[in-house]
């Protein structure tokens, strides 16, 4: 990862080199008679609660770029100036300071008119509460864009029927809005920006007002839909699980400042401060982190043409009962055991590929989520294998590894994983729990995570406060 630019959030991951879809430069938007001076006094360091009388400061120096068929996610509480931003970047506010550019125009000094073209063209939006037309069908309001477009009625209808088929939507169109469930109405929403073909998506807060299962289903046809269409979207939301499921990157806002920028992975991992940190506290960390995360450099491998004696030596190394067997490709072919092996050695054969086994042997791509991991893990006698490209191995997890990850890294807020309030926004954090705040079952499992070893991998040692080293 690159070394943040001087304005940029801590921990920005890298966008890609192509020139960005949106790029956001040192915005700033405030409320106020007094705006000028605010945003002055704002860039000379002052505290924007010290400048209250001045005006509202909604953004403060934001600063990122947004690649092409990116989901690129902006996170944070009621109040954080989220909404405010996507606003600056479809040109319904103007900035108070600062640039935003959509592909190379720049937003905050085209003429009006031409504002009017980028946001018919380039922009669809989605909005929290649906903003159908409940005097229009449901295949009337899927074709709206392409009305105030100028498209033909047949043209615009035949397009409209398709994207409501692709959102799940088919044999609907001659409804009402008020015919719907809030989730089918959302959907119309989507398709009727899908309909107009634009380049960006900005969703505002789109799916807030659904059902808990219904967002999820949702979630999961955006990102279905993303995978074949490659939309740039700008996603707004407060809800951190929702963030780091549906986006490539995240952004989270506290009091109109982008404090972190990154993927999901890192800002779980790797929190810019304790506010980041506190928020990941309840997110589902199984859900997040990959087997690329979490996984270790394998402790045990020989290749096949060290034959049974070069295995029992390893063995000897490593102390383990086992190692994994690798060909000339470093592509995985199975483990022998510590029997099998001697065994050989004592009939002096070196053939190792007659011993090779693959009967508990679980692979995973590095991808895998470690939520998926969990019951391979608990049958296998072995690591589970993370497999790269060609079938190469590139690591293992071990169970212990598996169990560690669950917990935030030492030194961090709630290390044993019990959800922390977050504060209003502006508020003092209160104190985060100690591990002596801990209880019986909670010491009890960290002690047993802390005492699982697995076969394949360097023996684990024992460090102060019994800590894995």
């Amino acid at each position: 990862m690159s070394k943040p630019a001087p304005n940029q959030p801590p921990d920005q991951a890298a966008t890609p080199a192509a020139s960005p879809a949106v790029r956001v430069q040192d915005v700033y938007k405030v409320f106020g008679r007094r705006e000028g001076e605010l945003v002055r006094r704002l860039k000379a360091g002052e505290d924007s609660e010290q400048l209250k009388g001045l005006g509202t400061a909604a953004v403060i120096d934001a600063t990122f770029d947004v690649g092409a068929g990116e989901i690129f996610v902006v996170m944070g509480l009621s109040g954080s100036g989220k909404s405010t931003l996507i606003r600056t970047i479809n040109g319904l506010w103007k900035p108070s300071a600062g640039k935003v550019f959509v592909g190379d125009a720049d937003i905050t000094s085209v003429s009006d008119s031409r504002l009017r073209s980028i946001r018919r063209d380039r922009i669809s939006m989605v909005f929290q509460h649906f903003a159908l037309l409940p005097h229009r069908t449901v295949r009337e309001n899927a074709a709206y864009a392409l009305k105030e477009r100028g498209v033909g009625k047949a043209e615009r209808l035949d397009r409209a029927d398709h994207w409501l088929d692709v959102v799940g939507l088919k044999g609907w169109g001659d409804r009402y809005p008020n015919q719907l469930s809030g989730g089918m109405q959302q959907r119309v929403g989507l398709a009727r920006a899908l309909a107009a073909e634009t380049d960006i998506l900005l969703m505002d807060e789109a799916f807030s007002a659904l059902d808990p299962l219904i967002r999820r289903e949702m979630q999961d046809q955006l990102i279905e839909l993303q995978s074949t269409l490659g939309k740039t979207i700008v996603f707004i939301t407060h809800d951190l699980n929702e963030a780091m499921y549906v986006g490539d990157r995240v952004a989270v806002m506290r009091s109109g400042r982008i404090v972190q920028i990154g993927t999901a992975e890192q800002i779980l991992t790797d929190p810019a401060n304790d506010y980041v940190a506190r928020f990941t506290a309840e997110v589902d960390r199984a859900k997040v982190l990959t087997a690329a995360s979490v996984m270790e450099q394998p402790g045990a491998v020989v290749p096949l043409t060290s034959g049974p004696r070069g295995a029992v030596n390893e063995m000897r190394q490593h102390q383990t009962s086992g190692v994994l067997v690798v060909d000339r490709d470093r592509r995985l072919l199975g483990y022998v055991t510590d029997s099998d092996v001697v065994a050989a050695v004592k009939q002096g054969s070196t053939d190792l590929e007659s011993l090779i086994r693959r009967d508990g042997l679980v692979t995973v791509q590095e991808s895998t989520p470690v939520a998926d991991m969990f019951a391979p893990a608990a049958e296998s006698p072995v690591p589970l294998a993370v497999i790269g490209d060609n079938g190469r191995l590139r690591g293992v997890v071990p169970r212990v590894g598996l169990l560690a990850s669950m917990a935030p890294p030492a030194g961090e807020p709630n290390p044993i994983g019990r959800p922390t309030p977050i504060e209003p926004s502006g508020a003092e954090p209160s104190e985060p729990a100690t591990e002596n705040q801990a209880g019986p079952a909670e010491r009890a499992a960290a002690a047993e995570s802390a005492s699982i070893s697995d076969p394949l991998t360097k023996p684990s040692r024992t460090g102060a406060e019994g800590e894995v080293s």
